[in-house]
């Protein structure tokens, strides 16, 4: 079962009656997390989706529900890590949420998946700049 296809298990029922019968792939299956991490990964991505994008496992909600679904999604991943004492990573996801929420109120879609990448990265436990790291590098040019 693919990571995503878990998230959607693990969901509330009256979130599950909006899921896709295809749904689509992991984004995170070739970052080389723990299953754990990967689970929370797709489940705070889909999170992401719901509130900015496409979503690639519900569909059928209106804006006010989306945005709801996705907190939900935000909420069951970080309670995984808060579960299993994984504070480094609850507290990466978080700087996370908040900073690709910036950068799209600011219209820097392009940044929100730098900073996706970024954390990926790191909760994969292969170092690199963690999402506020990546937030300063292109502020630091003339952003703010």
């Amino acid at each position: 079962m693919s990571a995503l296809a878990a998230v959607v298990a693990a969901v509330e029922p009256s979130l599950a009656a909006n899921a896709k019968l295809d749904i689509g792939p992991d984004r995170f299956d070739s970052e080389g997390a723990d299953a754990d991490r990967l689970f929370v990964l797709e489940a705070v991505y889909e999170g992401y989706l719901l509130h900015y994008a496409t979503s690639r496992a519900f569909e059928g909600m209106d804006l006010d529900l989306r945005l709801l679904a996705g907190d939900a999604l935000y909420a069951l991943g970080l309670s995984r890590l808060a579960e299993r004492g994984d504070l480094d990573a609850v507290a990466e996801l978080s700087d996370l949420i908040s900073l690709t929420a910036r950068a799209q109120a600011e219209g820097r879609t392009e940044h929100a998946e730098l900073l996706w990448e970024a954390s990926a990265v790191a909760l994969a436990g292969g170092g690199g700049e963690v999402a506020r790291g990546s937030w300063r590098i292109p502020h630091e040019h003339g952003g703010s």
